[in-house]
């Protein structure tokens, strides 16, 4: 999937492939009891997110900054919204470290909440809901264990996409 978002022979596949690979690792480490996962924090995905998109921009206007400009205009775009679009993409480019991370932060949050809140309920529970209650945990463990995959997925996709628009 990188390989084809970049083309051939990029030297981004192995910082792609060990961006995947770090996030995988840190939602798996967050699906063991009593661990917040590092990737639930938005600093942590911001630290991620924006010194790659950077030095993408960086990059980019410094050594490809005819094809950047050309970027900030869609073809077929009428003379009389030029100037519009400009600003719209513009914003939508710098918009895009941030809801990387807070996708990624969301995401891991939502269902490590509802795992939490869930497991906190077992002590006021009779013993016949509690054997409800731990085949509904198994189910969700698989669902986040799903969603990790999905999530690392994503952003390291997202990102090989931020980098062929260069």
């Amino acid at each position: 999937e990188f390989k084809l978002l970049m083309g051939k022979s990029n030297g981004l596949t192995l910082i792609m492939i060990s961006l995947f690979s770090l996030i995988l690792y840190s939602n798996f480490l967050g699906l063991f009891p009593y661990i917040f996962t590092s990737s639930s924090h938005l600093c942590f995905n911001l630290t991620l997110a924006l010194p790659l998109w950077l030095s993408l921009m960086i990059y980019g206007w410094t050594n490809k900054t005819m094809s950047m400009l050309a970027h900030l205009v869609p073809q077929g775009t009428p003379p009389a919204l030029m100037s519009f679009m400009v600003c719209i993409e513009t914003i939508s480019n710098c918009i895009r470290p941030g809801t990387l991370a807070i996708r990624l932060t969301a995401n891991m949050i939502a269902g490590h909440l509802l795992m939490t809140l869930l497991g906190n309920t077992g002590t006021s529970l009779s013993t016949s809901m509690i054997s409800i209650l731990i085949i509904v945990q198994i189910a969700l463990l698989v669902l986040e264990s799903a969603v990790a995959i999905i999530q690392s997925y994503v952003f390291a996709v997202l990102s090989t996409l931020y980098s062929s628009e260069i």
